[in-house]
């Protein structure tokens, strides 16, 4: 595990240094740097040990020193590969790196490598033979990878303040980007906050002619959803339980020691189960609490403990105080390299970790795979329009028609409300028009939870305009390039594009390497997950209970309170601290003479929004956190154009 940059074009040695200086969080281990004999290209790497710790020093160059690779990751089925790979005459310098496995194999498949790898990573090769770069990014998103391509130059790091550290990197703000996260509270997709900054999209790979100079990116993976119906539920239980065991032991692979993340809910508490019961040696589990007045509702460090007993694992537990969070926030900020409105508590989970180990398993990516959160829930109230659904999904019906079918519909509760009681028009027509008059993109969650197109365009945002495109628009087309067969698998595909990749994993990412920990996410093995879209959708989750094929698969494995236990997210009590501990700090950076002079938010956000929710008048958690987040970010890195973390407090900011 490691951080990568790299530069193609006319660059100085001493923008080298300062980029890979940036990231020095992410490997503290070691560190190298290569460039190229005409000097025209540079890779250099930050290396945090994992495997192979004494002869796994990158960059790595092939034995005719023309081909160069710098990886960030982990390539879990490595062995294998490299097994395979002797058998065809290949030779290794190594003991177990696999970074050289990585390098053999594109020497011996080239750009065809990654449909071989099962991991998580981001690498960049030079091929001085081809006279190109090539590289890619992991098929989830697990593992980062920017870029920045204009005027004959390529720049690329795995954190954007690395790009920060180039002279000719400007620090605009995307409206683009800022219009999308004000709903989703996160920024998704290809562009990042900064115009002309890019993400190599989850499951892309890119290539870069060093003589034309031009880029082209490629997507090599997208998730499928097949139904397989041959299958009756028991056996899938039983051959999901055996993926799910085989994906644990895959991601094992280290040659230092592993803890767990143990959050107390389901997925965290089953992956512990399924790390034991293979017999992994003494485990470590590191669960955070909350001991503050009003907070007990988000504390789950009794459920922790009951797995923590029942697998005798060595348990350690973070109490958080909010006078700590607020100490931590500017750090956050920092590391977080981009505006994020989600929850925070990760990281004091990785930083206790990270006293004690290097490499820690999550549960993450456990709900994305099995009911998205019951976000399915909305659109499926009625057995009717269930059936209106999977018709319109089964036939590819459009809208027009299932206009005409709601039409139809609502003609017959007319004719007929006595002897169809359950299709009142109070609950099943405000549904319809949702999926068959309207697009997906327009009922997504996010767009009631937090703010609306409408709502960000009217009160929020002072330059949205016209010049950018609707939230619910993005989600639409990212729904219908899916092809999913049925909706919940939709929203499954949408959310594996959006929230996992660019949210939850990005916030992995980043929490947990700022404190040198990597961060491993067994549950998104690909092969598990191409495995659980064969599933039914009606089979793998249910309306009332979401993560119905998974809980039964891994049931004897649990406590009974993990079993009835409610979803819970893993988030810190920002309602609370938002009227309390961090009330000045949303009063100042969000005054309505600063956002007046600063042009971005309406001033009548405050009035709108940041006032009654102070005032406990109405509750607008969300929409003023993620206005404070990005203020935080903008006063960081735009206002102050940062280039090293803060040295400034939260309180000097009041």
């Amino acid at each position: 595990m490691c951080g990568i940059i790299g530069i193609a074009g006319r660059h100085e040695v001493e923008w080298i240094r300062r980029m890979n200086d940036a990231i020095f969080h992410r490997g503290p281990d070691d560190q190298g740097v290569y460039q190229s004999p005409d000097q025209q290209v540079s890779l250099a790497m930050r290396r945090l040990s994992i495997l192979d710790i004494e002869g796994g020093h990158q960059p790595m160059g092939d034995p005719s020193g023309k081909v160069w690779v710098v990886f960030n990751g982990e390539i879990f089925n490595a062995p294998e590969l490299r097994e395979r790979l002797e058998a065809q005459g290949r030779r290794f310098r190594t003991k177990n790196s696999d970074t050289e496995v990585l390098l053999q194999l594109y020497l011996e498949k080239g750009s065809d490598l990654l449909n071989d790898l099962n991991g998580m990573f981001a690498f960049v090769i030079h091929d001085q033979r081809k006279n190109l770069l090539f590289g890619a990014r992991d098929r989830m998103g697990i593992k980062p990878l920017y870029y920045w391509n204009q005027g004959g130059r390529l720049a690329i790091a795995s954190e954007l303040k690395s790009l920060l550290q180039l002279p000719f990197v400007s620090r605009d703000p995307d409206p683009q980007s800022l219009f999308h996260y004000m709903t989703l509270l996160y920024v998704p997709d290809q562009a990042s906050i900064l115009q002309g900054v890019f993400r190599v999209p989850p499951g892309y790979s890119f290539s870069y002619d060093l003589d034309k100079h031009t880029l082209r990116l490629e997507q090599y993976w997208q998730l499928q959803c097949v139904p397989i119906e041959r299958r009756r539920e028991e056996e899938w239980a039983d051959v999901l339980r055996a993926e799910l065991r085989a994906a644990v032991k895959r991601w094992t692979l280290s040659d230092v020691p592993i803890a767990c993340s143990l959050s107390g809910g389901l997925d965290s508490s089953a992956l512990v189960g399924l790390l034991v019961e293979q017999g992994f040696g003494h485990v470590k589990t590191y669960s955070l609490g909350f001991e503050g007045e009003g907070e007990a509702g988000f504390d789950e460090t009794d459920l922790a403990r009951q797995v923590a007993r029942r697998w005798q694992t060595e348990h350690h537990e973070i109490m958080l105080k909010p006078e700590v969070l607020l100490n931590d926030l500017l750090s956050m900020v920092w590391f977080l390299d981009e505006p994020y409105g989600g929850g925070l508590p990760s990281w004091y989970v990785y930083r206790e970790m990270s006293k004690d180990v290097k490499v820690a398993l999550t549960g993450t990516g456990g709900d994305e795979l099995f009911g998205n959160y019951g976000k399915f829930r909305p659109f499926e109230e009625d057995s009717v329009l269930g059936a209106a659904v999977s018709f319109r999904h089964r036939h590819q019906v459009g809208a027009d028609i299932g206009a005409k079918l709601a039409s139809s519909l609502s003609g017959l509760t007319n004719c007929f409300p006595a002897s169809f009681p359950w299709l009142g028009k109070g609950r099943l027509l405000s549904k319809l028009p949702q999926l068959l008059g309207e697009p997906f993109g327009r009922n997504y969650y996010a767009n009631f939870a937090y703010l609306s197109d409408e709502q960000k365009r009217q009160f929020v945002l002072a330059r949205s305009g016209g010049r950018v495109q609707d939230t619910a628009s993005y989600l639409q087309e990212v729904y219908d390039a899916s092809g999913a067969p049925d909706l919940r698998s939709g929203l499954a595909a949408v959310d594996f594009r959006t929230q996992l990749a660019e949210e939850f994993l990005f916030m992995t990412d980043r929490f947990s390497m700022a404190h040198s920990l990597e961060a491993r996410v067994p549950f998104l093995d690909h092969q598990l997950v191409e495995l659980v879209f064969q599933i039914p959708s009606a089979m793998r989750t249910k309306a009332n209970d979401p993560k119905y094929l998974f809980r039964r698969a891994v049931a004897d494995l649990l406590p009974s309170d993990i079993m009835t236990a409610p979803k819970r997210g893993f988030v810190i009590p920002i309602e609370l601290w938002l009227r309390r501990e961090l009330r000045p700090l949303t009063e100042r950076l969000l005054a309505p003479k600063r956002l007046s002079k600063q042009g971005i938010f309406r001033k009548e956000f405050y009035t709108n929004f940041v006032q009654p929710h102070l005032n406990g008048t109405a509750n607008y958690t969300w929409q003023v956190w993620a206005a404070v987040m990005y203020q935080l970010w903008h006063e960081v890195f735009i206002e102050r154009s940062s280039t090293s973390a803060p040295t400034y407090s939260w309180k000097d900011l009041c």
